[in-house]
């Protein structure tokens, strides 16, 4: 691995960290209605400037650069607070999809919007009855001429009520096996049939959505990739989404460390307490296996490679970290633990958030258990899981299976 910048690379850092430095006093300078108006802003601005979705060719709208670069302008942008949620899965997962799939008239219609901020983007793939098994779609789509109906349910839409547009896997054929019978569209959803359901969450929040879709019709033009072939669309969308969300964000070692320095356990500072000591080693050591990962990547990045399973083993240890971190915290606070208010908790809130924020982030992108047999079958090379329904037709599959 190198830990060092080339000199081509240095000197991208140093005019990246200028941009920023000039153009977040300009930004945080500014009026904004709400929170999504000033992220919008923020977002125009990167794309004006040439820094959003770097990689991507400048005739989309992108920055025409290297992901190396664009893995140091994410470093740099790291150290302001600004937030670009509200784009991550357009911008990571659903808009890629449409680049590599639709036709030329609708990138030239989509992707332009998309990287300035000015349409966001949400996937529907999830399903009550799906559990963490993609292919187990139910969600319907039957061809009416040029056109297809779509019936059915989504669930754990993240953004989908704040959202313009997203991708949507259906099942457009249940005679086959059920990885083969499924296809890929984009939608309005705005769009007559379209119901979304913010789902209210412990933490007062309501990130996710139930969506149901009645006799929802759409054009056979809004289709990604060939009928029946949408789990190739889907992998594509979903090795995005993987390497979107692979490190968790938040809480870490060193800020439990700080609050453990001044907090008291059962029986005494916290600090003193040889189980936290040995916990908190634990989690130091997972933390640099993670930055050494990540070092890897952005080595292979700036040689020009592919990046191999680094997403996925950066997800489970990251989302499993985030979780006991914040746990930690909370119970080492005893009555006071249960007090989130961020006026009056450590860090405003942020162990609260790690503790309930954390279990989903274990779901999204694929569970702990989808992760470890896709290191364990894909990358150690051992023996796949047995799936006895791989050659049944969907049709014949009891519902849950």
């Amino acid at each position: 691995m190198d830990f060092k910048d080339s000199d081509a690379e240095a000197t991208y850092r140093a005019a990246a960290r200028a941009w920023l430095g000039a153009n977040i006093a300009e930004h945080d300078a500014g009026h904004y209605p709400d929170d999504m108006a000033k992220a919008k802003a923020w977002q125009a601005r990167k794309a004006a400037g040439g820094y959003a979705c770097i990689t991507w060719p400048q005739e989309w709208g992108g920055g025409g650069g290297t992901p190396i670069e664009s893995v140091i302008f994410g470093q740099e942008e790291a150290r302001h607070a600004v937030d670009g949620s509200y784009f991550t899965i357009g911008l990571g997962m659903c808009v890629p999809t449409v680049m590599a799939y639709a036709d030329d008239a609708t990138k030239h219609r989509f992707v332009g919007p998309a990287v300035r901020g000015d349409e966001i983007w949400s996937q529907l793939f999830s399903e009550p009855a799906g559990g963490s098994d993609v292919a187990a779609i139910r969600t319907r789509a039957v061809r009416d001429g040029d056109d297809w109906l779509i019936n059915g349910q989504k669930v754990w839409t993240s953004g989908a009520h704040y959202s313009d547009y997203g991708i949507v896997l259906v099942r457009t054929n249940p005679d086959v096996p059920k990885h083969q019978g499924l296809t890929m569209f984009w939608l309005d959803l705005k769009a007559p049939g379209i119901e979304i359901r913010p789902i209210h969450q412990m933490s007062g929040g309501s990130s996710f959505n139930e969506v149901w879709f009645e006799d929802v019709r759409i054009s056979d033009a809004q289709r990604l990739g060939p009928v029946d072939g949408g789990w190739k669309v889907a992998l594509f969308t979903l090795m995005n989404e993987r390497l979107a969300i692979g490190t968790s964000g938040g809480v870490g070692p060193e800020d439990i460390l700080a609050f453990a320095a001044q907090a008291n356990g059962a029986d005494g500072p916290l600090l003193k307490d040889a189980a936290f000591r040995q916990t908190l080693a634990d989690w130091w050591v997972q933390s640099e296996g993670l930055r050494n990962t990540r070092m890897r990547t952005i080595t292979a990045l700036s040689k020009g490679q592919v990046p191999g399973p680094e997403s996925s083993i950066g997800k489970i240890v990251a989302a499993n970290q985030l979780q006991a971190i914040g746990n930690t915290a909370v119970e080492a606070g005893d009555q006071y633990g249960i007090i989130s208010d961020p006026a009056l908790t450590p860090l405003k809130g942020a162990f609260h958030a790690a503790t309930m924020w954390a279990p989903g982030l274990r779901i999204a992108g694929g569970t702990d258990e989808i992760l470890k047999n896709i290191i364990a079958e894909r990358v150690l090379g051992l023996p796949g899981e047995i799936r006895v329904d791989k050659e049944q037709a969907f049709r014949d599959l009891p519902v849950g299976a």
